[in-house]
């Protein structure tokens, strides 16, 4: 899931180079445990327009947030069914306004917060009418604040007001188009149009905003544009789409269609660059961030492509001064 807010939009006015370069490592952070800066099974990750990384610390039942070089900023959350409590957070989404909003997924739920985590809200329980969830995973914040939600073993998607109020749903169990087996990944496209890594039937689909059908990519294997198990999707602010192909252990990256395969990256093993089945990507101007599930640490990559000239540097510097 990704927050891609007015930095990322005006770099990409004044960055040199093509749409997409190679993505290279550049660092990590994390390791197992459960202090501060610890993961257990770190899943959800998204950015803030303000520069912070906010992750899913899924069995620590917790958010955790640090700074773009994986410095940490803060942390809530504890094990527990009350405000505030997690039982497996799995899905973050930063809204335009700030507020993060997390899928709680044992308990059935959606919970907002503050940046710094002061509860505001939440809302779901366990069932399968509108408004209810059965262990939801992704999770992301449209522009305009609608929420949507990969309410994952309903097999479908469901979209509320920023502040839970139900608004529509779409998907049913099945291998058709609009139909789901298990959908884990979600996300809004600039355009607003909606993807969804429809994970147990190793492809990606998408939507407009209120779901209707627009097109479809992928199947089982290993070969490009292939998939299996892709648990999270992106999109970039030129409309790159990328998808975590966590069996597979890499990322790949696509046209806004799916029809062309723009690059890949990663292999299964724990050195620098590796992955053992990666949860979730977030995007902040050239710089990917990837829960680095089974490692327990998050890795971040740069795009060779967006080498900023040093007069646009100086532009950027001057706009977010």
């Amino acid at each position: 899931m990704i927050r891609l807010a007015t930095l990322l939009t005006t770099l990409s006015l004044v960055v040199a180079g093509p749409v997409s370069g190679v993505w290279e490592y550049k660092g990590q952070f994390g390791k197992r445990g459960q202090g501060q800066g610890e993961f257990q099974i770190p899943f959800g990750v998204d950015c803030s327009s303000l520069g912070d990384v906010y992750v899913a610390d899924s069995t620590n039942n917790r958010i955790q947030y640090f700074s773009e070089n994986g410095i940490p900023r803060g942390l809530w959350g504890k094990p527990g069914s009350g405000s505030g409590e997690f039982r497996e957070p799995v899905g973050v989404a930063v809204a335009p306004n700030s507020d993060v909003y997390v899928t709680d997924r044992r308990n059935h739920r959606v919970q907002y917060f503050t940046p710094i985590g002061s509860y505001k809200g939440r809302w779901g329980s366990s069932g399968s009418g509108n408004g209810y969830f059965n262990f939801p995973g992704g999770i992301d914040v449209a522009p305009d604040g609608r929420v949507y939600v990969a309410d994952t073993n309903n097999h479908r998607i469901q979209y509320f007001s920023s502040t839970g109020s139900y608004l529509g749903k779409w998907g049913a169990f099945g291998t058709g188009s609009k139909e789901f087996n298990s959908p884990w990944g979600v996300a809004v496209a600039p355009n607003t149009n909606v993807y969804v890594a429809d994970t147990f039937n190793d492809r990606v689909q998408y939507f407009n905003r209120t779901g209707d059908y627009l097109g479809k990519w992928g199947r089982k294997g290993t070969g490009k544009g292939e998939f299996d198990r892709p648990v999270s999707v992106t999109v970039a602010a030129n409309g790159n789409v990328f998808v975590v192909d966590s069996g597979n252990h890499r990322i790949q990256y696509f046209t806004a269609d799916g029809k062309k395969v723009l690059g890949e990256w990663g292999k299964f093993g724990s050195g620098n660059g590796e992955f053992n089945s990666p949860g979730d990507i977030a995007i902040m101007a050239a710089r990917g961030f990837i829960s680095d599930r089974n490692n327990d640490r998050v890795q971040y990559f740069d795009d060779t492509a967006y080498a900023v000239e040093p007069a646009s540097l100086g532009r950027v510097k001057a706009l977010f001064k």
